[in-house]
């Protein structure tokens, strides 16, 4: 009762005072590659459905659980991709729920024989809804608890808040390495549920950059083992997150390592990782192991992701697909 009555105050306080408001994020950022980028739709050419699951901070209880789900494939008429993505987000127990209808379309153009760009472009529509039944800071009694009424009715306003949201991106790729850039929130929409209250979603800039070193040694065949190191930074207000680590390959078997970090040089997590791909099927399990002043309290996050690709026709063109890590 404790925790809950903490958790739902500090997400009172910030409503109350218009903080600008984060995206969902996943550790496991290659399998949910639409959310990443709007350009990455049609990456993989054949038709992709993805899942992700991340239940974040779980000695708290739910307190951020995020869902998503999406579809892409590579359309030929269209010299493009196309996606759609579904992302709901329930922060503090469903105190806080969003839920997101991405569609996105991204233009691939070939620059060379071996390099191409793709530019992608999203619309959004976001609905998103507050419980007002919870515990208000000042209803809570220092001694004895929640005992008081609040007094913040008076600047509700409703309980719901939906609106249209816009993003775009960009990636340059080989066969073996990719860079990328996308924009998210282009139109910086208000998510606030308060009267006089303007709670602005910040512009996230995302730029993203990787590549595939296959090992070559003689106790292994070609191809057979590869690293695959990975640079991911997120902007978004005053946040700003800093990814690095690598892939290693090894048949069907994919491991990841990975330290996420602010440029403070302040750590926040150890992000292990463990996947299997097998013919047109990838799953991965990860685990957010927090290491900074949290880690006694939160228990880091869990992660799980799963994805099939179906069969298609190859494309005549020889640059198939970008080569990112599907985990």
């Amino acid at each position: 009762m404790i925790r809950r009555i903490l958790l739902l105050s500090v997400i009172t306080l910030g409503i109350a005072s218009g903080i600008s408001a984060q995206d969902a994020h996943f550790s496991q950022f290659y399998a949910n590659p639409l959310h990443l980028n709007p350009a990455f739709a049609g990456s993989e050419r054949c038709p992709r459905v993805s899942l992700g699951y991340r239940n974040q901070w779980p000695a708290l209880g739910p307190t951020y659980v995020t869902y998503s789900a999406s579809y892409d494939q590579h359309v030929n008429i269209l010299q493009g991709g196309v996606g759609l993505h579904f992302l709901s987000d329930v922060q503090g127990d469903g105190t806080i729920t969003s839920n997101q209808i991405n569609a996105m379309y991204s233009y691939t153009l070939p620059v060379a024989r071996n390099f191409a760009i793709a530019a992608g472009f999203q619309a959004s529509f976001i609905m998103k809804s507050i419980k007002w039944d919870f515990i208000f800071p000042d209803m809570i009694h220092p001694l004895y608890g929640p005992i008081y009424s609040t007094q913040e009715d008076a600047n509700l306003v409703n309980d719901h808040r939906n609106y249209f949201d816009f993003s775009v991106g960009l990636i340059g790729f080989s066969e073996s390495t990719f860079f990328g850039i996308a924009v998210h929130h282009l139109t910086e929409p208000s998510e606030s549920f308060l009267r006089g209250s303007d709670a602005v979603l910040p512009r996230k800039y995302t730029v993203h950059f990787g590549t595939d070193i296959p090992i070559n040694h003689k106790s292994f065949k070609r191809g057979e083992l590869s690293i695959a190191p990975q640079l991911l930074f997120h902007q978004q207000g005053q946040f700003q997150q800093f990814n690095w680590g690598l892939y290693v390959n090894r048949k069907s078997i994919v491991a990841g390592f990975w330290l996420r970090q602010n440029f403070n040089f302040q750590y926040d997590s150890f992000i292990m990782l463990v996947g299997f791909r097998q013919d047109n099927i990838r799953f991965a399990y990860s685990y957010d192991m927090t290491v900074s002043r949290l880690r006694n309290s939160t228990y880091g996050a869990h992660e799980v992701s799963f994805a099939y690709v179906f069969g298609c026709r190859a494309p005549k063109n020889k640059l198939k697909i970008i080569s990112c890590p599907s985990f």
